[in-house]
């Protein structure tokens, strides 16, 4: 079962709702839940997924409303797979191994700074706040993260920090990230990773995204390592 944040008690967790409507949607994603097919009696779900009848009962109807649930009376609720992503996490690319995943995150650091010369050129800003993550899918740890926003677009509230940046990012800068491009390659821990994670000279996923709001230049650039036995860079095309 997976465990749910509590956003009473965690800094940054998503409503437990959202949570789990994001979990199934990437569940459906990954092709794990089928096009048409039936979902278990309400009930049974929620124990399954360890929440309140009211909790998933939010969840579902975050789904119909996405175009992603349909319910029958009489009959149960039905899974409509939607031709485009519509999750909070539709541009987080990494799952694991069996597919899917909930994606969560633990901050590690952060802070206003100059742009170091050995980043590429991103953003108007010669300033840009630096987020250092570990990331998790279903509570086990998968990767670490570097996320570089450049400074003109605004400053972040480092008390309020999601588990999503784009959801953080539209909440406190009405700044939407419309898309991104990814360069995936192979490269090796950086030295500020946990060393309960990973060794430093263990080989992992690398990949490097610019991310762009509407303006020309991309506002963000990250890079995230990732240990492959835990998870995988996953693109679907449609």
């Amino acid at each position: 079962m997976v465990r749910l944040k509590n956003p009473s008690d965690t800094r940054g967790a998503l409503p437990k709702y959202i949570q789990l409507s994001e979990l199934i949607i990437r569940e459906i994603d990954a092709g794990r839940l089928l096009d048409a097919e039936r979902l278990p009696p309400e009930r049974e779900m929620a124990r399954s997924y360890g929440v309140s009848i009211g909790t998933l009962r939010k969840a579902l109807a975050e789904l119909h409303d996405k175009g992603l649930l349909e319910r029958v009376q009489g009959s149960g609720n039905y899974i409509r797979k939607g031709h485009n992503p519509c999750g909070v996490y539709a541009m987080f690319r990494l799952e694991l191994p069996a597919g899917g995943g909930l994606p969560t995150a633990r901050v590690l650091s952060m802070a206003v700074m100059e742009k170091p010369t050995t980043l590429p050129r991103f953003g108007r800003s010669e300033k840009a706040t630096r987020i250092r993550r570990l990331r998790f899918l279903n509570d086990i740890a998968i990767a670490v993260e570097e996320i570089w926003l450049d400074a003109a677009v605004g400053t972040l509230n480092a008390n309020a920090v999601s588990d999503s940046l784009y959801q953080t990012y539209l909440k406190q800068l009405n700044l939407w990230i419309t898309r991104a491009e990814d360069r995936v390659s192979i490269g090796s821990f950086p030295n500020w990773t946990p060393c309960d994670f990973a060794r430093m000279d263990h080989a992992c996923g690398y990949i490097e995204r610019f991310g762009w709001s509407d303006e020309h230049k991309p506002v963000e650039f990250s890079r995230i390592w990732f240990d492959p036995d835990r998870a995988v860079y996953v693109q679907r095309l449609k």
